[in-house]
């Protein structure tokens, strides 16, 4: 039942080619800068994982977390709500030159998707996006007057979350805000590997606080001092040449 993995490499080591990955954060609140990092670093040593499609709410700013993925030409698909963040470039020009393809998902439909992922529900029907280009090809029904378009269900081969406190058996708390799209996520993963603060024992944490709870979470790994978004933007940081 104990499913601490000792080295972020280690918990990275089962992305594959072709993989879906969801990415938690809202910007840097609750982004997995760390394990981003570390699946980065496997790529640059051994040329994988490749052609991932990545479920994320944006599309990360300067080049570290998510840019910096997007930058080594890791990620072929991208599905988000926000791709126009604080410092896009990166994202913004791979798109232009065709070299990344774009899924734009309202954000409250993208939540929703990746909830009915985890609860199993494969369709849902929603106002949100009716009369647009975002709506083209999609079945539409109407329920009391009013048009609904019909909406997919989102799931993913890996998850990869920050949190805040997790035991060894998976049950995890979440910090604030950083709490956003993560507890989703792992719920409709097919493997959810969360980056946390601190890992206690199980019974430390008191059920009543547990956000998601280990059946969820297949596999977890403490990083003591995460390193945050903004943060690193500010310092004008780079990875994988950035070094903390």
């Amino acid at each position: 039942m104990d499913k601490t993995i000792a080295s972020l490499r280690e918990a990275v080591s089962g992305i594959e080619d072709g993989m879906t990955v969801m990415i938690g954060g809202f910007g840097g609140s609750g982004a997995p800068i760390e394990l981003i990092h570390a699946l980065i670093d496997r790529f640059v040593q051994t040329g994988h994982p490749t052609n991932l499609t990545v479920v994320n709410n944006n599309a990360g700013n300067g080049h570290v977390g998510l840019a910096a993925l997007i930058e080594q030409g890791m990620v072929s698909k991208l599905i988000c709500s926000f791709p126009r963040s604080a410092d896009p470039r990166v994202f913004t020009d791979l798109y232009l030159a065709g070299k990344i393809e774009l899924e734009l998902v309202p954000q409250g439909t993208l939540a929703e998707r990746i909830r009915a992922g985890g609860a199993g529900i494969p369709a849902f029907y929603t106002p949100t996006g009716y009369g647009t280009d975002l709506a083209k090809g999609k079945p539409v029904e109407e329920f009391e007057g009013r048009p609904y378009i019909r909406e997919r269900w989102l799931k993913a081969d890996f998850a990869l979350v920050k949190a805040h406190l997790g035991d060894t058996f998976g049950n995890l708390t979440f910090n604030k805000a950083a709490r956003n799209f993560n507890p989703l996520m792992c719920m409709a993963a097919q493997t959810t590997i969360a980056q946390v603060s601190g890992i206690v024992r199980p019974g430390d944490i008191d059920p009543e606080t547990v956000v998601t709870p280990g059946i969820f979470v297949q596999g977890l790994v403490e990083v003591a001092e995460p390193a945050q978004e903004e943060a690193l933007n500010r310092a004008n940081a780079v990875y994988p040449e950035f070094v903390q």
